[in-house]
């Protein structure tokens, strides 16, 4: 089995799955043969996940680009709706913030800087409102927490219980979205 190792100050061993292939994470001075059992402990996970990964890249190939024309829309309808949810969900929280952004990304749905600025990926409104609602609450819980914390979870819950479901509908469908951004210009 092929695999990319990527040292570093971490503490564990640790596999991903992204686009080029199987990633290994391993401590700085992690022997080859400790990798190699790690992975071969792992086969099992990784043979599941480069399936689904391979699944995935082909039903994408199936999916239409958005236009330029039509991101754009759909940005300046981001741009549009995002202020109303963030205000409503920002009171509930008993959070400010700053600046709220718009953008096409193909790696993030939504973050949250240190002065309180939010940044939203507009294909979030390609998905279900509530998906949207999650994403919103999930920034809005970092002005209280900048971690992901059992602290931070417990905020995310309170103010939107079915944040679980959701969240799950996004990691299991937003590769579709994804696809929908037109893809990168040769320079």
């Amino acid at each position: 089995m092929e695999y990319q190792v990527i040292y570093s100050r971490r503490r564990t061993l640790a596999l991903e799955i992204g686009a080029k292939g199987l990633l290994v994470r391993a401590p700085y001075g992690t022997e080859a043969s400790a990798v190699e059992r790690f992975v071969e402990a792992h086969r099992g996970w990784i043979e599941k996940h480069l399936a689904v990964r391979n699944r995935r890249a082909a039903e994408q190939k199936e999916i239409p680009p958005l236009t330029r024309e039509e991101l754009t829309a759909l940005a300046e309808e981001a741009a549009r709706i995002l202020p109303a949810r963030v205000a409503h969900y920002a009171a509930q929280i008993g959070v400010s913030y700053g600046r709220i952004t718009v953008r096409s990304q193909r790696t993030k749905w939504g973050s949250c800087s240190a002065k309180g600025n939010l940044n939203f990926n507009c294909l979030l409104l390609l998905a279900p409102p509530q998906v949207l609602d999650c994403i919103v609450v999930h920034e809005l819980c970092h002005r209280k927490e900048m971690n992901h914390s059992p602290r931070f979870y417990r905020e995310v819950y309170r103010v939107y219980p079915a944040y679980d479901q959701w969240n799950r509908w996004l990691k299991e469908n937003g590769f579709r979205l994804l696809a929908r951004l037109p893809q990168k210009e040769p320079e």
